[in-house]
């Protein structure tokens, strides 16, 4: 674990951290329901399983699973209809774009590292506004998280030692990503996790109750500076 002093640059994982991604998510997963003439689920239900994909939808929303041969054609069908609402109801989390604000005014990096595709990344983050320095997304490299390439290339391009860079994320994924990287993990409970889910066993070096709370701190550390 590493240590929790201000970063010099701070990454956001996308989905359920910087942004509540959810609204749209669950209303392109009702529509694959009512495609197939099912009647929608609850937003809770389609919310515990937003940050497992895509496939994860496609299973809840028509339970079919991965390898069944109709899995991949209803799939695609979400993730059109997912592109047509991507930043409908799509908000970022209170507090964070205030951080983000004074991270720029104060010509502090920062960016995204997600595993959501380009397709979709790109048209939320700019259709909400943010500018981040780097956007690194699922497509972008030939690994993923957990695997650590993704945060190291980030850092690289923002020209920031990795040992130097907060990593917030709302998945173990993320945590593993950031302590293998070498970076601060910080895990945040208002995200995208499963009632089954301990939050508390990821390798985070420290942790948030709410955006507000990940806010305050950040703000607060910035003014002392």
């Amino acid at each position: 674990m590493r240590s929790s002093v201000l970063p010099q640059a701070l990454l956001f994982d996308l989905d359920g951290t910087l942004i509540d991604t959810a609204p749209d998510l669950a209303e392109a997963t009702n529509r694959l329901r009512e495609h197939h003439g099912l009647a929608r689920l609850p937003y809770e239900v389609i919310r515990a399983q937003v940050s497992n994909g895509g496939s994860a939808l496609v299973t809840l929303a028509l339970e079919l699973a991965s390898d069944h041969p109709e899995h991949a054609v209803a799939r695609r069908y979400l993730l059109e209809r997912y592109a047509e609402v991507v930043a409908d109801n799509s908000r970022v989390y209170p507090g964070l774009e205030a951080v983000i604000e004074r991270w720029e005014a104060g010509k502090r990096g920062w960016g995204i590292v997600t595993n959501k595709p380009r397709l979709y990344a790109e048209p939320l983050v700019e259709a909400l506004g943010l500018r981040p320095g780097v956007l690194v997304c699922a497509d972008d490299l030939p690994v993923r998280k957990p695997d650590p390439e993704p945060l190291l290339f980030a850092a690289r391009q923002l020209g920031v030692d990795a040992g130097k860079c907060w990593y917030v994320g709302d998945h173990r994924r993320d945590m593993e990503a950031a302590d293998r990287a070498g970076m601060t993990a910080v895990a945040v409970r208002y995200g995208y996790i499963p009632d089954d889910e301990n939050i508390d066993d990821w390798p985070a070096a420290r942790w948030f109750d709410t955006s507000e709370s990940l806010a305050e701190t950040l703000l607060a550390s910035l003014a002392e500076r």
